[in-house]
């Protein structure tokens, strides 16, 4: 029977995804949580007040989302956390593909042998997904990920629409 290929390159070079993600690739770890502010700046209560107009929410988000972008990264990865913790399913189904996808990757291709019979690398990878992609749907993965997105948006735009600007940043966009 005839294998079917699929060129990834084709598909993947449409989309640009490669130029997309190399700021990420480029940064390390530490330099992107570099510009962390400190916990008492980031929850200043005496600063948390209703914007006046749309304008002023506006130029608020703008400025807060750039300001504390590592913040809400932080947040964001709480959030991410804590949603795995409190769906078991979702948590034990990806374990099981990353943990499927690392024992099938150190065949080198080689087919698996288990007794008499012999599993080549598509018929494991066939079978982790037939596998998981039905435990992803029971455990309620698109519940959770619009759960994730809303959460996170409402906490971080939420925050940085309400947040004001220090008092040095607000003056230094007006005209004298």
């Amino acid at each position: 029977m005839a294998q079917i290929r699929i060129p990834i390159d084709v598909l993947t070079s449409r989309l640009n995804l490669g130029d997309r993600f190399a700021s990420m690739r480029s940064g390390s770890l530490s330099s992107r949580f570099s510009n962390l502010r400190p916990i008492s700046e980031f929850l200043d209560v005496k600063r948390v007040n209703k914007p006046a107009n749309f304008a002023e929410m506006q130029s608020r988000v703008n400025y807060n989302l750039g300001h504390y972008s590592s913040n809400y990264a932080v947040i964001f990865t709480m959030l991410c956390i804590y949603g795995l913790l409190t769906n078991f399913w979702l948590l034990f189904d990806i374990i099981f593909v990353v943990v499927g996808m690392y024992l099938i990757g150190k065949l080198d291709g080689h087919d698996f042998e288990f007794g008499q019979q012999r599993f080549s690398t598509v018929q494991l990878y066939t079978g982790l997904y037939v596998i998981a992609i039905p435990i992803a749907l029971i455990s309620g993965v698109f519940g959770t990920m619009m759960w994730l997105i809303g959460a996170s948006g409402v906490v971080i735009l939420g925050h940085a629409a309400l947040l004001d600007k220090p008092i040095d940043e607000a003056f230094s966009g007006e005209a004298v």
